[in-house]
Parts: C-alpha cells; structure tokens; sequence
C-alpha cells in the first residue's frame, strides 16, 4: 500500500508543478542564498522598482542590511527610499483606497511571496511579460495571464512580443507559444537581464525566510547531536540488557 501510495504522489509531482505555473513549465531557478553580492543587487532591484507599490512590511532595513552584509549607513546611503529610519520596516506610503482604485486590488505584500509562490514561479514571471495592447497598462504575463500590474522592469529587459505555433492534439488545433520577439531593446543584454531576474528573486526566496541557512546550519548540528545520542543510547540499552541477553 506504501509502495503504491509513493508511486502515485510521484506521478502527481510533475502535474503540480504545471499547476503552479498555471499550465506553463516554469523555468528553473538557480539562485544561492550564500552569494551576498547576488542579494545585494537583488534588494537595490527590490527597492528601486517594486517597494513604490508593493511592501514588504515583515522586514526591516536594518535586519536586512546586516544578513546581507550592509552597515546601516550603507543601507541608508542606498536602500532607503522610502523612509528616513533602518529600524522601519518596508512599508509604502501608497493608500490602499487609491490602490484600489488604480489596480482593481491593491498590490500585495511581498514579504513571504516567494513561499507563496515557489522562486520557480517568481524567475518564470519576471521573464515572461510580453506585449499585449488589451490590456490596461499594454502588456501580459505567461505564467500569470490578466496580470494586473506594469511590467516595471522594461527598461532594463526591454519589450518583446510572443511567437506562438500551432499544434494539433487529438484533432484540434490551438497556439503554443514558442518564443519572443524583441520590438524595444532595453538597457540591459538578454544575460544581463537573467542575472538581474536571478539577483531579484535570490532575494526574495532571502526575505521570505530570513533564518533559512541559520536553520540548515542548526539542522546539521542537530543531526549530528541525534546520531550520537542514538550510539550512546544503543550502548546503554546493550549494558542496561547484558545479564537478560
């Protein structure tokens, strides 16, 4: 029954992970929580283009500055925009009324985005948007289709336009998409970009779990402490049963 119950959460995996991407395979993310300088471009990126709109309330500047290696006068000098004080946490001065009214739903806070969605998904997202004229502020995501907010990093990526091709299942014909088709060029190169949606989302996994490699190192001292507790234990248990056995 075991065996049987394994082999089918087994051959589930790959369907939830489509679902994930809302039926699109999600590129996969290979960032590093231990590549501080990776953080640091990814919370400039961060502050300079998503904190306007979106928070990141469970955070605070200061805690930021030093998991990533920042004085709180480097933090200050760079990072702090949107308030005069490193002990404040990330908040906007933007209100929800008017986000409201601006968006349809006021944007969410990113604090624990990245556990909510999966770093997978958030690499996806950030290098899929395309242009689409339908929509309100002329353009679409992939992964996250109607997508309610600007493609905020286009003047680093650029625009670009989908490829679609046509395939037939089952006797039906529908658009696959394929690839893009850059129409403005933006000030960053396509390898430049992908660092840049790396860096970002490195941060974001960060922010999501601040104590994350704090909790694997524990994790390994604990592991080690259970192994050799269970030896002393079996060795107790063999002299507690010596005169039984």
């Amino acid at each position: 029954m075991r065996k049987f119950l394994l082999a089918m959460l087994a051959a589930a995996l790959p369907s939830l992970t489509m679902a994930a991407g809302g039926g699109v395979a999600l590129e996969q993310f290979r960032g590093d929580l231990h590549d501080q300088a990776s953080l640091q471009r990814g919370a400039k990126l961060f502050v300079n283009y998503c904190l306007s709109c979106h928070s990141a309330a469970y955070m605070r500047y200061n805690r930021m500055g030093a998991d990533l290696g920042l004085s709180d006068d480097q933090v200050r000098d760079n990072l702090l925009l949107a308030t005069d004080k490193v002990g404040d946490t990330m908040t906007i001065a933007m209100p929800v009324k008017e986000a409201k009214r601006w968006f349809g739903n006021p944007p969410p806070d990113l604090s624990v985005i990245a556990r909510a969605r999966g770093a997978d998904w958030l690499y996806t997202y950030f290098k899929t948007f395309y242009v689409d004229s339908k929509r309100p502020f002329g353009v679409n995501n992939v992964v996250f289709p109607e997508v309610g907010m600007p493609h905020v990093l286009w003047e680093l990526e650029g625009l670009k336009q989908p490829i679609y091709r046509t395939v037939t299942e089952h006797g039906e014909s529908k658009q696959v998409l394929s690839g893009y088709r850059m129409v403005s060029k933006g000030s960053m190169s396509a390898d430049e970009y992908d660092q840049a949606a790396t860096d970002l989302t490195n941060f974001l996994v960060y922010m999501a779990e601040p104590i994350a490699l704090k909790r694997q190192s524990m994790g390994i001292w604990v592991l080690l402490f259970l192994t050799i507790f269970a030896v002393i234990a079996y060795l107790l248990k063999k002299e507690y049963w010596r005169d039984i056995h």
